[in-house]
């Protein structure tokens, strides 16, 4: 109590904070000039900012009459920077050195603390200082001479070395970078020369300097003051006494306990549900890279939508073993590179793809030949195990996580979209790595009948109640076949024996009805004779299904229409198209539509050819090289042999009749090994026979010459197009209606999918 009766209190003065120019205020400090000699009075030229960065320009008159001015030094200063000839780049534009530039640098990167205050009527107003800069002079005048004389210097050994004879060639060294790895970018960010790079890109902010007694000067002074300070509380400053204490004596940094911060690429549950709903599935699965459906939806929460999930995950994931694996392009995006061999991106997404592709088939990957076939280093091949595998001594590696059956049967229709998406990956990569063609197993090994899997015995009775509900229109059409097959015309001698056919054998000889094609045995040479609009004459004369006209009823249904638009739309872009390759290109097509559309309702090859022939497109007949060997010689081996070798010179195509009076003659025909593994069917060869477009008619007429020719050469092309058409072609008119329909091998021209690629 003594103690404050001693220091008794004087007066009271309210302090209040004043933001009007919180973000803008600098204090200025010039540490080579004394405090007595301000540049108040001193003409300043002009100010520029860079605002990020805190740094500032200022130019600033030099008083050239004053005595203490050497004006000689001031010329030749001058002359130095902008040499004889002045121009409006010239520092100088009076040819004397009469400014000079100030530069800034930080005085302290922390202003926390800082203000500047304004004491007035018993008020004292603080202002938070946004930065405080030392301002000294920039001798950048001096650089640019030197440059200058540098110029000069050039100048003048150029010209006294005009004579001269010009430098030897020099050899130099060119040297391939190395992928760069993530600390040696760290260590370039952090490099003087980066961050003065980053410092130049920033560009300047010019300003208006106004004098310390100007009337605009006077009027920013006045945000100095608190704009509420008339008997309006300020809440900035209220604060209890232990705050206050706190922010007069802050603690040390030694005393405060770091609390625990996570990595910067690790997120908290909390914080990740604050992301959509896609962000989040694509971190999880990023993170996880294998996880199953009934895991995800827990981590997600229970609020979240299975629906929306399922949607989400099929853009992130693939399914393997009915577990979700994260796709290749998420771990390796686009223009990224293996940290192990600097392989792209391209290559390090087909090997994994490779990878998941296996395990849909086994639970068993073996390294080595994952390697032999991807050509990829071993530690490539080891990161794509390790994501979505566990090693197992003396077997391999086996899948991390059993087979998920009860997803399967909970969403069949994911299953049968991914299975589509798998189609269609393995026959890219089957492309890429020339794989035998293997076709997608039903189940992995080790599981018995999962129960998603749809067993023999529900395939039967699926497909006896659709023979069931079709058996009307099946009947009629084996009668009409029947008609159709009695009505044909056949060989002098030879009789068709008809035998009765039991109940339960019906079904299957309806089904071999359908499938097997009669011979085309017409006398008539032409394309219309050999094409039969895509099928044989004595199927084209049914009025049913063929000749482009769908049963009736069918061709209104969505799913027609659906594939109707699929079939036009291909065959728009690929004028010639096996059936194989068209199955590939509609599974592709299936794969990305929504899940629940309608073409999932089940697509037969019976049906799309008929879609194609309805849309205009025909099938092309094309012969197929033949060797004929006579009974005699055939029972000679070296004949046999010989006629073999010499089958190019040899061949002949043998169509119709022709084939029927060979048969009867007791001759032998030997046809070339297959070119492909692909059934009967899939080889058939479907062409747009009308698009709309000039070239019709160019494409109608080399489609006849295939028909009846298994390779063509392009001078016969050429010669019976100008033939046809009336008129000599252009090269590129040539050239395009090869390109549409044909490929080329060894000189020689091929209908496309009639030789293997």
């Amino acid at each position: 109590m003594a103690n404050e009766e001693d220091d008794p209190v004087v007066q009271e003065i309210d302090v209040y904070l004043a933001k009007s120019l919180a973000e803008k205020l600098y204090l200025f400090q010039y540490p080579v000039r004394p405090a007595s000699m301000t540049y108040d009075d001193i003409p300043h030229l002009s100010a520029k900012i860079k605002p990020k960065q805190q740094k500032v320009e200022l130019e600033m008159a030099i008083d050239t009459l004053n005595p203490n001015y050497c004006r000689s030094k001031g010329e030749q200063i001058a002359l130095n920077v902008d040499g004889a000839c002045a121009d409006e780049s010239s520092t100088y534009s009076s040819k004397l050195m009469d400014k000079q530039t100030f530069c800034s640098s930080q005085s302290t990167s922390n202003t926390a603390r800082y203000a500047a205050a304004l004491y007035r009527q018993g008020e004292l107003h603080l202002t938070p200082l946004h930065g405080i800069l030392q301002l000294r002079p920039s001798f950048s005048y001096l650089d640019k001479a030197d440059a200058k004389h540098r110029e000069r210097e050039a100048a003048n050994e150029g010209d006294s070395s005009q004579d001269e004879a010009e430098e030897d060639v020099k050899q130099i060294t060119v040297r391939f970078s190395r992928p760069e790895s993530e600390q040696a970018r760290q260590r370039r960010v952090q490099s003087y020369e980066f961050l003065q790079k980053k410092h130049a890109e920033e560009p300047w902010v010019h300003l208006h300097y106004y004098g310390l007694r100007d009337s605009r000067s006077e009027h920013e002074r006045q945000y100095l003051l608190c704009q509420g300070s008339s008997g309006v509380e300020n809440t900035e400053l209220v604060k209890s006494p232990s705050e206050y204490l706190m922010m007069l004596m802050p603690p040390s940094p030694e005393e405060e306990k770091d609390k625990p911060v996570a990595p910067s690429n690790v997120l908290s549950m909390a914080q990740l549900r604050t992301l959509p709903l896609a962000d989040q599935i694509k971190i999880l699965m990023k993170n996880v890279k294998v996880m199953p459906f009934a895991n995800l939806m827990s981590l997600l929460g229970p609020s979240i939508d299975s629906v929306a999930v399922l949607r989400g995950i099929q853009k992130v994931a693939m399914l393997v073993q009915g577990n979700w694996v994260v796709k290749s392009d998420i771990l390796y995006p686009k223009d990224s590179s293996s940290p192990h061999s600097g392989v792209p991106a391209e290559v390090l997404c087909r090997g994994r793809d490779f990878v998941m592709w296996k395990f849909t088939q086994s639970r068993w990957v073996v390294r080595k030949e994952v390697a032999a076939v991807t050509k990829l280093c071993t530690e490539d091949v080891k990161d794509f195990l390790e994501h979505m595998a566990v090693v197992r001594i003396n077997k391999g590696w086996e899948f991390i996580l059993p087979y998920d059956g009860e997803f399967i049967k909970k969403h069949p229709d994911v299953v049968q979209r991914q299975h589509m998406l798998w189609s269609g990956i393995q026959a890219k990569l089957e492309k890429v790595y020339n794989l035998v063609k293997e076709t997608l197993p039903k189940k992995p090994d080790g599981q018995s009948g999962p129960a998603g899997l749809v067993s023999g015995d529900q395939r039967v009775q699926v497909a006896r109640s659709k023979a069931q509900q079709n058996h009307a229109l099946l009947e009629r059409e084996l009668q009409r076949r029947k008609e159709q097959v009695r009505a044909s015309t056949v060989l002098p001698g030879v009789r068709i024996k008809e035998e009765p056919v039991s109940e339960e054998g019906e079904e299957e000889e309806e089904q071999e009805a359908e499938d097997e094609e009669p011979m085309d045995t017409s006398l008539g040479g032409g394309l219309h004779s050999r094409l039969a609009n895509g099928l044989p004459g004595g199927r084209a004369a049914g009025g049913d299904s063929f000749n482009g006209h769908p049963p009736p009823g069918c061709a209104g249904t969505p799913v027609a229409r659906e594939l109707r638009a699929f079939v036009e739309a291909t065959f728009q872009r690929q004028f010639v198209l096996t059936l194989s390759e068209l199955k590939r290109l509609f599974n592709l097509h299936l794969a990305s539509l929504p899940p629940g559309h309608t073409l999932f309702s089940g697509i037969s090859d019976r049906m799309l050819q008929d879609t194609v022939l309805a849309a205009g497109c025909k099938q092309i007949l094309v012969p197929g090289p033949y060797i004929v060997v006579s009974s005699e010689e055939e029972k000679t081996s070296d004949v046999y042999t010989r006629m073999l070798r010499s089958r190019e010179q040899e061949e002949t195509r043998l169509t119709g009749l022709s084939l029927i009076l060979f048969l009867l003659l007791d001759v032998r025909l030997w046809t070339f090994p297959p070119q492909t593994a692909a059934s009967p069917d899939e080889q058939k060869v479907f062409a747009l026979w009308e698009s709309g477009d000039m070239s019709d008619q160019h494409r109608q007429v080399l489609l006849e010459i295939f028909s009846k020719n298994y390779r063509v050469r392009r001078n016969m092309i050429q010669s019976r197009l100008t033939q046809e058409c009336g008129e000599d072609l252009s090269k590129q008119e040539v050239d395009k209606v090869l390109k549409d329909c044909c490929v080329s091998y060894g000189g020689m021209w091929y209908l496309k999918g009639t030789v293997q690629s």
